[in-house]
This record gives structure tokens, sequence and C-alpha cells, in this order.
């Protein structure tokens, strides 16, 4: 990003996020952190910070990993539930400073969006509490303990500049004015461009000849730019080029890339989701391909030296087999030769003697002399050529069992023939096998990121969707108890509450319609399942439902009611034995995937696949990861890799007192 992109986003996250609290931090990867937020009369958001990357909302639901890092779990420890005050960036500078007022006062998180990138956490006092890369510098240090400084800047800041700045640029000579202006402002080379391409001036003109009319246009073009993004006149898009691949966004439409097609969007922070997204999923296909590729290449050239190795052995047996056969060919022959030379040896003629009168003999092409190549006495060795063939010959044993030899040995070069070729075939195989792997994850990593489910009004309480289409919601806690009677309670609703205390009120939605005895019946079990019931064990607990007029926050004169606690007055309608257990289910909303929780009829009744808990034991962690597993197996087979990718915490959500055990 540059300086005007961060410029842009950072205008548009100011009224964004300021006044959001921050939920929760998770580090993504070595460089990538999503900061969780939430704030009343706002959607939740997501805020994602790549270091010396990018800055954006994100709509996308990411992978968040099992444990987190120690650089998440410290700024957790400070910034979690502290509330975002300012965002703005330092100078004209590819940095970003996120002020959140915590528990000990105004923290600020440094975000440094140029070269390696980091982020620094600082606080009141000034001094660095944590960083994410920690390093000494001739300028600054990124120490904890340190105070903080900023980076020095590179350049002028250019909105804050006069037209009389701009003749600093003769000062820099024969070098070209468009290098020369990233130098004297803190802009970078495109945008640099940009206004050199708005202000008619040859990117190439050296300093020194630039004319006042060239500086004149050089500033109107840059304070036009400046002004584009200072007023919020912004037109976010995203470039692609002629394969539709997307390589470049801005803030505002750009001549530089006046020839690439182009992608209009709504916000700058819309845009640079979609271009990053798709950056990642080009990053995931690029590292399957050159893993697998590596892979598959290694086996390849396996294969190849395998296969080498076959023709070599088949040539071997091929050719051991042919030497015995010559050898069975001119048997009678070569037993006259080898007999007449141990016969001449044992008869005390010398060695030397016997090879000069085989090579007379050989001469003069009689037979059997007519074979002889050459005789080494040491090892007793003869070779001899029939046939075009030289076949070695040892003295000590008789034809026959010369013939034996080569025959033996063509025996063990074929055998090894079937090991080989099964060796080969286990390699293919596993070369097809790796393609297809290889393909499936090519499949899946260019898969666009799920989106981050939009949650309605009830979803922060207990709720579900009753077999009569009636809205069900109850109480988390408490603060939610009092929220749900308080502000949501209307004078047709049905009110249930299980006879225990540390129960959640919950609140049946009539809608001015009369309430069916089948959904308060799974009101009911929303009521029981979720109370301190199941944490006890119970397997079944009584249940009352009242109307809205006979809930009151009055007590009795003298006694006190504490928060998410009401009286209940005249007469209450019980249902009794009611059942501890729930259901966890998948729901398709069009394309989307969503988690759905609550009675067993009614979650029957509208999801693809579900599952039954009751009370037990198991961590809701474990039991999260167990649901979703059923549910993946349960589900139509195009189904299962989306329901895997959902995050663990949809179901836990949906878990009573945070744990519990699969019905069996």
């Amino acid at each position: 990003m540059s300086s005007f992109d961060i410029a842009a986003v950072v205008r548009e996250l100011g009224p964004s996020i300021s006044g959001m609290r921050i939920d929760n931090v998770y580090q993504l990867d070595p460089k990538t952190l999503l900061f969780r937020l939430r704030g009343p009369g706002k959607e939740p958001s997501n805020l994602i910070v790549e270091a010396g990357v990018r800055i954006h909302l994100t709509s996308y639901s990411l992978e968040k990993p099992k444990r987190p890092p120690a650089f998440s779990m410290a700024l957790r420890k400070y910034l979690r539930n502290g509330k975002v005050v300012d965002v703005h960036q330092y100078g004209f500078e590819r940095v970003v400073v996120i002020k959140v007022y915590g528990k000990d006062g105004d923290y600020a998180l440094v975000l440094e969006l140029f070269g390696d990138g980091n982020v620094i956490l600082v606080a009141p006092n000034g001094e660095i509490l944590h960083a994410l890369r920690y390093r000494r510098m001739r300028d600054r240090k990124i120490l904890r303990g340190e105070v903080f400084k900023f980076p020095p800047a590179s350049g002028k800041d250019p909105r804050n500049i006069t037209r009389r700045c701009l003749e600093e640029l003769r000062n820099y000579g024969n070098m070209e004015v468009v290098r020369a202006l990233t130098r004297l402002l803190s802009i970078g080379g495109l945008n640099a461009e940009e206004i050199l391409l708005r202000a008619g001036v040859d990117k190439r003109t050296p300093c020194e000849s630039l004319s006042e009319r060239d500086l004149d246009e050089m500033y109107t073009k840059l304070r036009e730019v400046l002004s584009e993004i200072e007023t919020g006149r912004l037109r976010p898009v995203v470039f692609l080029d002629e394969d539709g691949e997307m390589v470049d966004f801005a803030p505002v439409p750009l001549k530089v890339y006046s020839h690439l097609r182009r992608i209009e969007y709504k916000t700058f922070n819309e845009a640079l989701d979609e271009y990053y997204a798709k950056i990642i999923i080009r990053a995931k296909a690029e590292d399957v391909t050159e893993k697998s590729g590596r892979e598959i290449g290694r086996l390849e050239r396996t294969l190849q030296d395998q296969k080498k190795a076959l023709k070599r052995l088949k040539k071997t047996a091929e050719h051991n087999r042919k030497l015995g056969d010559i050898i069975y060919r001119h048997l009678n022959e070569l037993i006259a030769l080898t007999e007449r030379i141990m016969n001449e040896k044992r008869r005390g003629k010398e060695w030397s003697e016997i090879i000069k009168d085989l090579e007379k003999e050989k001469k003069r092409m009689e037979v059997p002399s007519v074979y002889f190549e050459s005789l080494n006495p040491k090892e007793l060795m003869l070779e001899v050529s029939v046939e075009g063939e030289k076949i070695r010959l040892d003295l000590r044993k008789s034809i026959q069992e010369n013939a034996a030899r080569y025959y033996e040995m063509a025996k063990k070069a074929r055998r090894k023939i079937g090991g080989a070729e099964k060796a080969i075939g286990e390699v293919e195989a596993k070369i097809a096998e790796l393609r297809r792997q290889m393909s499936e994850r090519l499949e899946e990593a260019q898969k666009p990121p799920r989106r981050a489910v939009k949650r309605e009004w009830y979803e922060k309480f207990r709720w579900f969707y009753s077999s009569d289409g009636f809205l069900v919601i109850g109480g988390r806690d408490a603060s939610t108890n009092e929220v749900l009677l308080r502000r949501y309670m209307e004078p047709n609703d049905v009110v249930l509450h299980a006879e225990i205390p540390g129960a959640p009120f919950v609140l049946i939605k009539a809608g001015g319609k009369s309430v069916p005895e089948r959904t308060i019946r799974e009101a009911a079990q929303l009521a029981a399942s979720y109370s301190r019931a199941w944490k006890e064990m119970f397997t079944s607990l009584d249940v009352y439902w009242v109307t809205p007029q006979q809930v009151s926050k009055s007590p009795p004169s003298g006694e006190y009611l504490r928060r998410g606690s009401f009286m209940i007055y005249g007469r209450k309608n019980y249902i009794r034995g009611v059942p501890l257990e729930v259901a966890i289910g998948i729901k398709a909303y069009g394309s989307e995937l969503k988690v759905i929780g609550g009675p067993p009829d009614a979650i029957a009744r509208q999801a693809k696949a579900y599952v039954r808990l009751v009370p037990g034991r198991e961590a809701s962690g474990r039991l999260a990861k167990a649901v979703r597993s059923k549910l993946a197996e349960a589900s139509p087979s195009e189904m299962r890799n989306e329901v895997l990718k959902i995050p663990i915490e949809e179901f836990q959500r949906f878990i009573p007192y945070g744990r519990g055990a699969l019905k069996t």
C-alpha cells in the first residue's frame, strides 16, 4: 500500500471503527493480525493488519490458529475490551496509529506498513510494551522498555507543501523528475508517475530543465489527487490485466492504468479486501503447485532412473541368455579348445607358447583356435569370440558349467526385472496419486474464503426458530436476561423459566399470533437445557410459562432484585419433566452455511444434518470439534469441506455451560 492508499483507507476506518471495542486479537501467521471489533449500534467488524503490506476491514471468515502465539496473547492482555478512540496516519508515511483506551490509559498500536513491517504496542507513558519484531537501528531501537520513536520521514508531507517547495526539484540536476519527486515527497513511484501524467510532464524529464509551467501543473495535479482523498471523493477500483487477473488497486481511478480493465467498489476497504483475498488464493494455488510439483518432479526423476535400470536389466538378461545359447551351439568346438589348452599345460608347456600357437592357428582359420581371443593365466580365464560375441570361459570349469553360469546370471537379471517393474508401477501410482491430490488441493486452494457470517440482532441471545416458525430467544447471562425482558418483551409474547436458580429467561416472540403447544414445549426445552441443571447433570427439569403482564422488576417491599432477576406474579403454567437435550445442525442459507442449535425436534426440521447433545463432561473445545466432524460426515459430499471450514467457535456457542456429550 502506498502513502496515498493508507491515507484513503484511514479516512474510511476512522468513522467505521472509532468507538468500537476490541473483542479479541488473533495472529493468523507471523505477519498478520486480525482484530475482532464490536460496538453499540454498529455491525461487528474484523480489521486485518499485515505488517509491511496492508490494513483494511475484511468480510471474510479467516482460519485462526488453534494455539494463539505469544504476541497475540500480549496484545489481548492490554487491548481486549479496549475502546478505539482514534485512527490516523503518521504524517504522510506508511504508518498507521490506532489509539486504544484501555484500563490503564491510552495505548498506541503503531502499524508500520513499509519494508518488512512491524506492529508495536506503546504504553500510555510512551514506552514500547511489545513488538512483532525487535530491532536495533541507527536512528531508533524497537526494544521493550525503550521510548518509542517514529521512523524518520521519507520525504516532505505533500499535504503541507507550497508551490515553492516543488522548485527544490531543480536541485536534483539531471535526475529524472519521477525519481526526484519520490525523494522530495513522501510518495511512491506509481503516485509520482500519476501526478506527472496528469500534469503532462514526461517522467524522464531532467529536473534541471523543469519549466515554471511544469511545476505549476505538477502542484495543481498533486493537490487534485490529495483533495479527492481528503474530501472523501473516493472511487475505489481494482485493476485487471487482459487475463482478468487482479494486478493493483487504488482509491481513485489512475491514468497510468487507463489501458487496464477495472472493477469499481463502494468502499476502498471493500476493494482492498477483494484484492488481497484473490492474491491469497493465487499464492495458495502457486504454493500447492510448487510443493506438489517438486515432489512429482523428484518421483519422475526416480522413475526415469528406474526405467533406465530396467532397460539395462533386460539387456543383461537377454545378453547372458544369448551367450549361454551360443556356448551350447558350439559346445564341441569349445570343449576341444579348452581341453587342448589344459592338456598342453599339464604336459609342461608354457602359457606363452600355448598362446602363440593358438594365435598362429587362428590366423590360418583353424577350428577351434579360430575362436581364441585372449588368455589370462593368473585367473585361468579364456576369452573367445563366437558369432560376433566375446565370451569369458573359466578354465577351471567345464564348458557346460560355463554355459550354466551365464543362464544363472540371466535368471538373476530376470528376477530383478520383476522387482524393478513392480517398483516402477508403485512410483507411477504415487505420481498419479500426487497429481490427483494436487488437483484436489488446487481446487480447494482456488475456492474463495468463506464470508464472515452476518449475525441478526437476536443472535446475541440463545435462539432458535420453533417447528411452527416462531422466534424463541433466551438470555445467556444476567445482563442479557435483563436486556431480553426490558427491551424485547412485548404484551403477546410468552415468557418461560426453568424451576431452578441460574436459569435463563426465554421469550417466545408471538408477533400477534397464538402460540401453539408444540412451540411452548420446544421453548421449555431450551429453558431447561441452558439452565444450571445441565451443569448438575440432570436428565429432566420442570419449566413454567407466564404472560409478560406477570413479569415485574418491582420486588416486594424490603427486598432487592439482582441484575437479570425478575418477579413473577400470579399462576405459573408448568411443563413437567422436560428432557435436557439440545441439537446442533447445519442450515443452508443460499450458498452460505450456518450453524443452528436448540431443541432437537425444531432443529431436525430445519437442518440438513444435525447431532444431539446431552449433559456430560467433555469440554466444549473437544466436543465442538467432534460435533463438526460428525456433521461433516452426515452432510452431502459437496458440503463436507465447507462444514469443516466453519470455525469451532460457531459450534461452541450452542453447547450449554461449555461442556456436554454426544448422544449415542
